[in-house]
């Protein structure tokens, strides 16, 4: 096979995976008008191949998707002028599978299987004959397929993977401080500024905080902290405290309320050692080509891939609304489909509205990873767990 013809899909993983699988020479993606007059869009799928170091050529054809007779026509066109094309029906509309079969004559034609992970043959192509597909994704390209650039979240995730120890020290002592962690958050906060150089947090033992109220340290906490290595040179008086993060990354970890619970979920995730690439706050950027941020943006708490396979983790401190169940689901499918997996984590405690949102969640296909699955350790079964669907 050197010419693949690919039928578009609205799942982006269908319009690029044949072709990552048999490498052909070029793809032909038959696709609808306004999609194949969309400069972005076209540079999208290149820049997906290139991202992904596969060396082929890409053009599309236009047609209108739910005309056969016009698809027909076109795929007869092209299996002229290209006798080495194969058809990957693994995608399309039943107008254009209808045309595919109708026009494939003797050309070889194959599918594949999301729920096995598998391509067949369906005529002359033995190359698919029930062919494990051996893709594995990364994050940038679940996000480059959809028409996304991945870039610089809130944390360099490089780095992270040396912290893991550090990470779940941290989360040790969230564990035990859980239920007074965001106004301790936001004393430390108040006593430190994440401008300056210097690591040293000073303030009185009681401060003004945002919502009017005020926060006071807890020695306790400042001495969990201190035991796990995250401060050190802790002083405390009558009416002052003091003390010095370990480092840059601590102090931005011990100044926001939910830095914590996320890298303990990035650290299971990476500690699960199912996941082909885990990314720690995966921003991405719609429609801007030259990496900068613009309105239309998107953030992922954490996000894993295994296989062709993406997850998105939302972690939530705070009760779980439906407005952010929603916005999950909506990112799901919007990256990946059908095949992606969604799950919220809360450290939260039980509510009365808690059997709402898991029915809520369950609608939408989430997985609920409450407190009781953290403090049990359930977390890393539930990560490992293959295609879950509820």
């Amino acid at each position: 096979m050197k010419t693949l013809i690919e039928l578009y899909d609205e799942r982006p993983i269908e319009n690029v995976l044949a072709a990552e699988m048999f490498r052909p020479e070029e793809v032909i993606l038959v696709c609808p008008p306004e999609k194949a007059s969309d400069t972005e869009w076209r540079q999208t799928i290149r820049d997906y191949f290139l991202h992904r170091r596969v060396e082929l050529t890409v053009s599309f054809v236009p047609v209108s998707l739910l005309d056969a007779a016009q698809i027909r026509r076109e795929l007869k066109k092209i299996l002229k002028e290209h006798p080495d094309a194969a058809i990957d029906i693994s995608g399309g509309t039943d107008a254009t599978l209808f045309a595919a079969g109708a026009a494939a004559g003797t050309t070889p034609v194959f599918t594949y299987s999301h729920k096995r992970n598998t391509f067949f043959e369906i005529q002359h192509a033995p190359y698919a004959h029930s062919r494990p597909c051996t893709v594995r994704l990364d994050a940038a390209s679940c996000f480059l397929m959809a028409g996304g650039v991945l870039l610089p979240g809130r944390e360099d995730n490089a780095g992270l993977r040396d912290r893991l120890d550090q990470i779940e020290r941290a989360f040790a002592v969230y564990s035990r401080f859980r239920q007074i962690w965001p106004k301790q958050i936001q004393y430390f906060q108040r006593i430190s500024s994440v401008d300056d150089e210097g690591l040293r947090a000073e303030g009185g033992r009681t401060v003004k905080i945002s919502n009017g109220g005020t926060a006071t340290v807890s020695e306790d906490l400042l001495t969990a902290l201190r035991d796990a290595g995250l401060i050190r040179d802790v002083e405390l008086g009558p009416d002052r405290a003091a003390f010095r993060f370990a480092d840059e990354t601590v102090r931005f970890w011990l100044r926001d309320v939910g830095a914590v619970l996320e890298n303990h979920v990035y650290s299971q995730c990476v500690k699960a050692d199912v996941f082909d690439d885990v990314v720690l706050s995966a921003v991405v950027n719609w429609r801007s080509r030259d990496g900068r941020r613009d309105p239309v943006t998107n953030e992922i708490d954490v996000m894993a891939v295994r296989g062709v396979q993406p997850v998105f983790i939302s972690c939530k401190t705070c009760d779980v609304k439906t407005e952010a169940l929603n916005e999950l689901a909506v990112l799901r499918d919007r990256f990946g489909g059908e095949d992606a997996r969604a799950l919220i984590v809360t450290s939260a405690g039980v509510t009365r509205g808690g059997s709402a949102m898991r029915k809520r969640a369950a609608a939408l296909g989430i997985e609920v990873v409450d407190w009781g699955d953290l403090e049990s350790g359930r977390l890393a079964s539930v990560l490992r767990a293959k295609n879950r669907k509820l």
